[in-house]
């Protein structure tokens, strides 16, 4: 017991430990939120509206994740220079000008989706409730925008506990609490507005926060020559190549979703989101570990401390496959039971899932191996691994979901996660003679 309180007491006074044991917390928190809203949705409401609204939301993801462009991690890296120059002040400048920045992004995005135009969609959707579905998303796009760059923005500023409770938690609780009005009232075909709706509250929730926050800084008077360094042109070239690596990830995890949403229909989409909901349990285990490990291996690399960089990624690839390995082994020996639990339909994605599950335990055992190279300055090397690995996806989702549906989708995405996770391991051993895989 007293050894317990020692070890208790160590980590209060670990600033670091105890700030990822608590920003793992309210992750934690919002994916049993996320995990509990969807069993009411897949109790309660019938597949096809499910479909549309994961359809929708995995549609704003890409274009946010074009409109944002990398200036929700970008604004972390500005605040940082700012600190450190004691002008944290001059936050605020950067701050209108990337809002205004994304305006201009959504709203070209707007003029392209009406350029393309219903009838293009409607064919290549085989559905006449797609164009209108995306119009709606697509008018909401900025206020979700805004939300997603809003949300770091509040973390830069230092409240990384309210950032984490509205990337989390926060962003679901007006459509779940519409979900439960909207089912009372037997409205369940206004789901998606809810949940659209509930992005403009959030997005003008959170920059009621950011301008309180800026108060509390002097407003000290910026001259001109003071801010050239912050032009719309030079945050934009700091800030898309942190976006591409992401928008790489979110096209591999909506192809599948488009593609069987044309050749199967929504009810299908709602039975593999469901699949992709439980492997993001694994995504949420890499991702703690590639937080935790990051600034390390920069700052060992910088160093040249190749000894302690080699023990640092083992370490971090061993606790990926120790924290994997219990979840996979449980959900595959109970998956069609955890299926079954959304509802009886939705144990059709069972293969899907397992196919899903080993592909993330393989992609397990190769530790940190992206990280390893955005933290060493081969970012542009990275984007080039994952573009060949997003049309790897592309040709194998279209081959592959009209035949076999969404097991086909699972083989494609296990396909292009294996092949990124390969190939970066190869560079980095053949670079500096690192094996970054678990061994």
């Amino acid at each position: 017991m007293k050894k317990i309180n020692i070890g208790f007491n160590k980590i209060k006074k670990n600033p670091v430990v105890s700030q990822s044991l608590k920003t793992m917390f309210l992750r934690i928190t919002g994916v049993v939120t996320l995990f509990g809203f969807s069993l009411f949705l897949t109790h309660n409401y019938d597949p096809k509206i499910i479909g549309q609204f994961d359809f929708i939301r995995m549609v704003l993801l890409v274009l946010s994740s074009i409109c944002v462009l990398g200036t929700d991690q970008s604004i972390l890296y500005f605040t940082g220079i700012l600190k450190s120059r004691n002008e944290i002040q001059k936050l605020k400048t950067i701050y209108k000008k990337i809002v205004l920045l994304i305006f201009v992004l959504c709203l070209l995005v707007l003029i392209i989706f009406f350029v393309i135009g219903q009838n293009r969609i409607d064919l290549f959707f085989n559905d006449k409730s797609t164009y209108v579905l995306m119009a709606k998303a697509i008018f909401a796009l900025f206020f979700y925008s805004i939300t997603l760059f809003n949300t770091e923005t509040i973390r830069a500023l230092d409240k990384i506990y309210i950032a984490e409770l509205f990337r989390n938690t926060f962003k679901y609780v007006s459509v779940i609490f519409g979900a439960i009005i909207l089912f009372y009232y037997h409205q369940e075909a206004y789901l998606l507005d809810t949940f659209l709706i509930g992005f403009v509250a959030l997005a003008i929730i959170t920059t009621i926060i950011i301008f309180k926050l800026f108060k509390k800084h002097k407003d000290d008077i910026i001259l001109q020559n003071e801010t050239n360094s912050f032009t719309y042109s030079s945050i934009a070239h700091k800030s898309y190549p942190m976006a591409i690596s992401n928008l790489a990830i979110f096209l591999m995890m909506t192809f599948d979703v488009v593609f069987l949403k044309k050749f199967k229909g929504d009810e299908t989409v709602a039975y593999y989101a469901i699949v992709m909901k439980l492997v993001s349990i694994l995504f949420m285990i890499n991702n703690s570990v590639y937080i935790s490990v990051s600034l390390k291996i920069a700052q060992l690399y910088t160093d040249n401390n190749k000894k302690e960089l080699s023990k640092a990624l083992q370490q971090s690839a061993r606790m990926i496959v120790l924290l994997t390995v219990p979840v996979v082994l449980f959900v595959c020996l109970f998956s069609e039971n955890i299926l079954y639990f959304f509802g009886e339909n939705y144990t059709q994605s069972k293969q899907a899932l397992l196919i899903l599950m080993v592909g993330q335990l393989f992609a397990s055992f190769f530790g940190v191996s992206a990280i390893y190279l955005n933290m060493t300055g081969r970012q542009s090397i990275f984007q080039i691994v994952l573009i060949f690995a997003v049309v790897l996806n592309l040709i194998l989702n279209i081959i592959l979901i009209p035949v076999y549906s969404m097991t086909g989708a699972a083989i494609a995405f296990v396909s292009s996660l294996l092949f990124w996770n390969i190939i970066t391991a190869i560079i980095v051993y053949k670079k500096d003679k690192l094996l970054i895989v678990f061994h």
